[in-house]
Protein backbone atom coordinates (compact mmCIF):
# COMPACT_ATOMS: atom_id res chain seq x y z
CA UNK A 1 0.00 0.00 0.00
CA UNK A 2 1.18 3.12 -0.81
CA UNK A 3 1.88 5.86 2.52
CA UNK A 4 -0.43 8.26 1.59
CA UNK A 5 -3.73 6.48 0.46
CA UNK A 6 -4.39 6.49 -3.50
CA UNK A 7 -1.18 7.75 -4.12
CA UNK A 8 0.62 5.65 -7.02
CA UNK A 9 3.95 5.59 -8.62
CA UNK A 10 2.66 6.54 -11.77
CA UNK A 11 1.75 9.60 -10.60
CA UNK A 12 4.84 10.55 -8.84
CA UNK A 13 7.81 12.64 -10.60
CA UNK A 14 11.04 11.25 -10.46
CA UNK A 15 12.81 14.57 -10.19
CA UNK A 16 10.80 15.52 -6.85
CA UNK A 17 11.32 12.59 -5.64
CA UNK A 18 15.18 12.80 -5.83
CA UNK A 19 15.31 16.49 -4.35
CA UNK A 20 13.23 14.97 -1.54
CA UNK A 21 15.41 11.89 -0.96
CA UNK A 22 18.69 14.51 -0.91
CA UNK A 23 16.70 16.30 1.67
CA UNK A 24 16.22 13.69 3.68
CA UNK A 25 19.65 12.56 3.53
CA UNK A 26 20.83 16.26 4.59
CA UNK A 27 18.88 15.66 8.01
CA UNK A 28 20.05 12.33 8.07
CA UNK A 29 23.73 13.04 7.50
CA UNK A 30 23.54 16.12 9.64
CA UNK A 31 24.99 17.74 6.54
CA UNK A 32 26.47 15.99 3.51
CA UNK A 33 28.92 16.59 0.29
CA UNK A 34 27.86 16.25 -3.13
CA UNK A 35 30.12 12.97 -3.27
CA UNK A 36 28.24 11.60 -0.51
CA UNK A 37 24.85 12.30 -1.86
CA UNK A 38 25.50 10.98 -5.15
CA UNK A 39 26.50 7.70 -2.91
CA UNK A 40 23.29 7.47 -0.55
CA UNK A 41 21.11 8.63 -3.20
CA UNK A 42 22.29 6.53 -5.65
CA UNK A 43 22.36 8.97 -8.43
CA UNK A 44 25.34 10.78 -10.05
CA UNK A 45 27.50 13.85 -8.90
CA UNK A 46 26.26 15.98 -11.35
CA UNK A 47 22.60 15.23 -10.61
CA UNK A 48 23.09 15.82 -7.33
CA UNK A 49 24.94 19.19 -8.06
CA UNK A 50 21.69 20.15 -9.67
CA UNK A 51 19.04 19.72 -7.34
CA UNK A 52 21.44 21.15 -4.21
CA UNK A 53 21.94 24.23 -6.69
CA UNK A 54 18.17 24.55 -7.31
CA UNK A 55 17.47 23.89 -3.52
CA UNK A 56 20.05 26.71 -2.75
CA UNK A 57 18.84 29.39 -5.19
CA UNK A 58 15.89 29.33 -3.02
CA UNK A 59 17.32 29.41 0.47
CA UNK A 60 16.37 25.50 1.38
CA UNK A 61 20.29 24.21 1.48
CA UNK A 62 23.82 25.96 2.65
CA UNK A 63 27.08 25.17 0.90
CA UNK A 64 29.17 25.46 4.37
CA UNK A 65 32.93 25.00 2.21
CA UNK A 66 31.42 21.61 -0.05
CA UNK A 67 29.52 20.53 2.92
CA UNK A 68 25.54 21.10 2.45
CA UNK A 69 22.80 21.24 5.10
CA UNK A 70 19.62 22.35 5.38
CA UNK A 71 18.69 26.28 4.95
CA UNK A 72 16.54 27.73 7.87
CA UNK A 73 14.05 28.49 5.05
CA UNK A 74 12.32 25.03 5.97
CA UNK A 75 12.04 26.62 10.02
CA UNK A 76 9.69 29.17 8.02
CA UNK A 77 7.96 26.57 6.25
CA UNK A 78 7.66 24.09 9.59
CA UNK A 79 6.24 27.31 11.53
CA UNK A 80 3.70 27.78 9.04
CA UNK A 81 2.94 24.25 8.94
CA UNK A 82 3.21 23.82 12.47
CA UNK A 83 0.03 26.79 13.45
CA UNK A 84 -2.37 25.76 10.48
CA UNK A 85 -3.24 22.96 13.61
CA UNK A 86 -6.60 24.19 15.10
CA UNK A 87 -5.84 25.34 18.78
CA UNK A 88 -1.69 25.00 18.91
CA UNK A 89 -1.53 28.06 21.41
CA UNK A 90 -3.85 26.29 23.85
CA UNK A 91 -1.82 23.19 23.39
CA UNK A 92 1.57 24.63 23.78
CA UNK A 93 0.13 26.52 27.01
CA UNK A 94 -1.25 23.11 28.53
CA UNK A 95 2.28 21.02 27.58
CA UNK A 96 4.03 24.03 29.46
CA UNK A 97 1.83 24.11 32.48
CA UNK A 98 2.31 20.01 32.55
CA UNK A 99 5.80 20.41 32.45
CA UNK A 100 5.68 22.76 35.71
CA UNK A 101 3.41 20.33 37.55
CA UNK A 102 5.42 17.27 36.76
CA UNK A 103 8.60 18.61 36.44
CA UNK A 104 9.19 15.64 33.57
CA UNK A 105 9.06 16.43 29.84
CA UNK A 106 6.01 16.53 28.21
CA UNK A 107 5.40 16.78 24.13
CA UNK A 108 1.70 16.38 22.24
CA UNK A 109 2.08 14.96 18.73
CA UNK A 110 -0.80 14.13 16.56
CA UNK A 111 -1.40 11.61 14.11
CA UNK A 112 -0.30 12.16 10.06
CA UNK A 113 0.23 9.30 7.71
CA UNK A 114 -0.02 6.54 10.08
CA UNK A 115 2.80 8.12 12.06
CA UNK A 116 2.65 10.49 15.28
CA UNK A 117 4.05 13.69 14.59
CA UNK A 118 5.74 16.08 17.72
CA UNK A 119 3.94 19.44 17.60
CA UNK A 120 4.92 21.01 21.08
CA UNK A 121 7.40 20.06 23.65
CA UNK A 122 8.63 21.22 26.92
CA UNK A 123 11.27 20.23 29.71
CA UNK A 124 10.46 20.26 33.34
CA UNK A 125 12.80 20.95 36.07
CA UNK A 126 13.77 17.31 35.94
CA UNK A 127 13.22 16.56 32.36
CA UNK A 128 15.29 14.07 30.60
CA UNK A 129 16.43 14.66 27.22
CA UNK A 130 14.41 12.63 24.32
CA UNK A 131 14.48 12.19 20.75
CA UNK A 132 11.05 14.15 20.82
CA UNK A 133 11.84 17.08 19.03
CA UNK A 134 9.99 19.11 16.39
CA UNK A 135 8.31 17.48 13.71
CA UNK A 136 9.85 14.56 14.50
CA UNK A 137 7.87 11.38 13.92
CA UNK A 138 7.65 8.07 15.36
CA UNK A 139 5.63 4.52 15.15
CA UNK A 140 2.53 4.93 16.80
CA UNK A 141 2.70 1.21 18.80
CA UNK A 142 6.05 2.26 20.24
CA UNK A 143 5.12 5.69 22.33
CA UNK A 144 2.60 6.08 24.54
CA UNK A 145 0.85 9.39 23.03
CA UNK A 146 0.55 7.19 19.85
CA UNK A 147 -1.55 4.39 21.66
CA UNK A 148 -3.54 6.99 23.01
CA UNK A 149 -4.60 8.05 19.80
CA UNK A 150 -4.79 4.68 18.09
CA UNK A 151 -6.84 3.86 20.72
CA UNK A 152 -9.48 6.24 19.69
CA UNK A 153 -9.21 5.57 16.37
CA UNK A 154 -11.67 3.64 14.25
CA UNK A 155 -10.37 0.14 13.65
CA UNK A 156 -9.98 -0.23 10.24
CA UNK A 157 -7.73 3.51 10.55
CA UNK A 158 -5.78 1.32 12.70
CA UNK A 159 -5.55 -1.78 10.66
CA UNK A 160 -4.64 0.53 7.81
CA UNK A 161 -1.94 1.72 9.51
CA UNK A 162 -0.22 -1.74 10.25
CA UNK A 163 -0.50 -2.58 7.12
CA UNK A 164 1.17 0.28 6.11
CA UNK A 165 4.30 0.50 8.69
CA UNK A 166 4.23 -2.73 10.64
CA UNK A 167 4.99 -3.25 14.30
CA UNK A 168 8.93 -2.87 14.24
CA UNK A 169 10.79 -3.09 17.67
CA UNK A 170 12.27 -0.31 19.23
CA UNK A 171 13.59 -2.32 22.45
CA UNK A 172 12.57 -5.58 24.23
CA UNK A 173 9.22 -3.84 25.41
CA UNK A 174 7.40 -2.69 22.14
CA UNK A 175 4.22 -4.55 21.04
CA UNK A 176 4.79 -6.09 17.84
CA UNK A 177 1.87 -8.61 17.31
CA UNK A 178 -1.51 -7.16 16.32
CA UNK A 179 -3.31 -9.26 19.03
CA UNK A 180 -1.68 -7.76 21.84
CA UNK A 181 -1.79 -4.50 19.80
CA UNK A 182 -5.29 -4.64 19.88
CA UNK A 183 -5.95 -5.80 23.61
CA UNK A 184 -3.81 -3.03 24.64
CA UNK A 185 -5.94 -0.77 22.76
CA UNK A 186 -8.67 -1.78 24.54
CA UNK A 187 -7.80 -0.90 27.90
CA UNK A 188 -6.54 1.99 27.15
CA UNK A 189 -9.88 2.82 26.12
CA UNK A 190 -11.16 1.32 29.31
CA UNK A 191 -8.62 3.32 31.45
CA UNK A 192 -8.76 6.60 29.77
CA UNK A 193 -4.78 6.93 29.33
CA UNK A 194 -1.62 4.57 27.70
CA UNK A 195 1.53 3.29 29.27
CA UNK A 196 4.67 3.18 27.66
CA UNK A 197 7.14 0.61 29.90
CA UNK A 198 10.57 0.91 28.14
CA UNK A 199 8.94 0.84 24.58
CA UNK A 200 10.15 3.20 22.62
CA UNK A 201 13.43 3.68 24.54
CA UNK A 202 15.41 1.50 27.78
CA UNK A 203 15.27 3.37 30.78
CA UNK A 204 12.49 6.22 29.85
CA UNK A 205 8.55 5.34 30.69
CA UNK A 206 5.54 7.76 29.82
CA UNK A 207 2.05 8.60 30.34
CA UNK A 208 -0.14 9.14 26.99
CA UNK A 209 -3.69 10.92 27.53
CA UNK A 210 -5.87 11.40 24.19
CA UNK A 211 -7.34 15.24 22.96
CA UNK A 212 -10.69 14.43 21.88
CA UNK A 213 -12.43 17.48 19.64
CA UNK A 214 -16.04 17.95 20.13
CA UNK A 215 -16.85 16.31 17.47
CA UNK A 216 -15.63 13.08 19.32
CA UNK A 217 -12.67 12.75 17.21
CA UNK A 218 -9.39 12.29 18.60
CA UNK A 219 -6.82 15.22 18.02
CA UNK A 220 -3.49 13.95 19.38
CA UNK A 221 -2.16 13.18 22.45
CA UNK A 222 -0.37 14.79 25.71
CA UNK A 223 2.57 12.65 27.11
CA UNK A 224 4.59 12.89 30.19
CA UNK A 225 7.97 11.20 30.21
CA UNK A 226 10.76 10.20 32.39
CA UNK A 227 13.15 7.96 33.40
CA UNK A 228 11.81 4.65 34.98
CA UNK A 229 13.23 5.30 38.49
CA UNK A 230 11.07 8.02 39.03
CA UNK A 231 8.33 7.27 37.11
CA UNK A 232 6.68 4.21 38.43
CA UNK A 233 4.16 3.05 41.34
CA UNK A 234 1.67 5.38 42.74
CA UNK A 235 3.39 8.28 41.12
CA UNK A 236 3.19 6.72 37.72
CA UNK A 237 -0.27 5.02 37.62
CA UNK A 238 -2.41 7.60 39.05
CA UNK A 239 -0.74 10.57 40.16
CA UNK A 240 0.37 11.77 37.05
CA UNK A 241 -2.51 10.56 34.74
CA UNK A 242 -4.94 12.10 37.10
CA UNK A 243 -2.92 15.43 36.73
CA UNK A 244 -3.03 15.02 32.74
CA UNK A 245 -6.41 14.31 32.53
CA UNK A 246 -7.43 17.29 34.20
CA UNK A 247 -5.50 19.47 32.46
CA UNK A 248 -6.97 17.71 29.33
CA UNK A 249 -9.96 17.90 30.48
CA UNK A 250 -9.97 21.38 30.96
CA UNK A 251 -8.58 22.29 27.37
CA UNK A 252 -11.68 19.76 25.99
CA UNK A 253 -13.70 22.46 27.95
CA UNK A 254 -12.31 25.30 26.34
CA UNK A 255 -12.69 23.55 22.70
CA UNK A 256 -16.35 22.49 23.09
CA UNK A 257 -17.28 26.04 24.08
CA UNK A 258 -14.82 28.45 22.65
Amino acid sequence: MSPHGNDSASTQIKSVNTTLRIVEELKHQNGATVSELATTVGVSKGTVHKHLATLREHDYVVNDNGKYRIGLHFLDIGGYALHQFDSIKQIESKVRELAERTGETVQFSTEEHGRSVVLAREAGQMGVFTRARLGKRFYMHQISGGKAILAHLPKQRVQQIIDQHGLPAATNSTITTETELFEELKAIRDRGYAFNRAESTDGLHAIGVPLIGPDGDVLGAFAVAGPSHRMHSERFEDEIPNVMQSVVNEIELNLTYS
